[in-house]
């Protein structure tokens, strides 16, 4: 494939994902009101550490970058999630966490398997890589957020401030399917391997749903 193949190659990755169904238990009990308060504490403490260990990620492939497309693309992402961090304690707050109680929560290994993969894949992998499995993955991980948005308002009695880091990452950033798609036919036109570009998109995907599994582990 050469660097004219980047949509070619986004597109594949988005089907091999979709090909392979994935029941997000963890979402449906919460689309119903069954998902347990403690949970939710889980939750809130899961992603203090995934988006901070993501920011650093990020921040770090940026820096291995020498310069566009993929220094700002990474810079962008970094900034985000340092946003995401600050609104998920308003949803720690509501559910009467400090950042001290995010700080001392004990993670689940099978939940923090995503950012490990991403940090690994921003030390040794390429920019190609993890903008494609971005790509591939943001706008299931999109929905899945707008999903929790809505059952947290509806059935925990959650307002919108509370609620406001799932509906940050409901959206995908202005231009930011542009800038991925530049990057992974960067990268391509490099040289690089597209069945390796593409194995990292269905890992991480894999990882993801391992982060939800893990949640509902244990619940009816």
């Amino acid at each position: 494939m050469d660097s004219h193949s980047a949509p070619e190659l986004v597109a594949r990755a988005r089907e091999e994902i979709s090909v392979t169904p994935f029941r997000n238990r963890f979402l449906d009990l919460l689309d119903t009101g069954r998902i347990p308060r403690e949970r939710l504490a889980w939750l809130a403490g899961e992603e203090y550490r995934i988006v901070g260990s993501d920011r650093r990620s990020f921040a770090l492939l940026a820096s291995r970058q020498p310069g566009p497309p993929a220094d700002e693309l990474f810079l962008g992402l970094a900034q985000g999630e340092g946003q995401a961090l600050a609104l998920l304690q308003d949803f720690a707050a509501a559910l009467g966490l400090s950042e001290k109680d995010l700080r001392e929560y004990e993670p689940r290994p099978a939940a923090q398997a995503y950012p490990a993969y991403l940090a690994q894949r921003a030390a040794f992998g390429t920019a190609a890589e993890v903008a494609l499995a971005m790509l591939a993955n943001l706008e299931e991980w999109g929905g899945y957020c707008a999903r929790a948005a809505e059952a947290l308002r509806a059935h925990y009695g959650m307002d919108e401030k509370a609620v406001a880091f799932f509906r940050f990452f409901a959206e995908s950033p202005p231009g930011f399917e542009e800038q991925a798609t530049a990057v992974v036919a960067a990268g391509l036109a490099a040289g690089e391997d597209p069945n390796a570009v593409l194995r990292a998109a269905r890992l991480l995907h894999a990882y993801e749903t391992g982060f939800w599994d893990c949640l509902v582990e244990g619940l009816g």
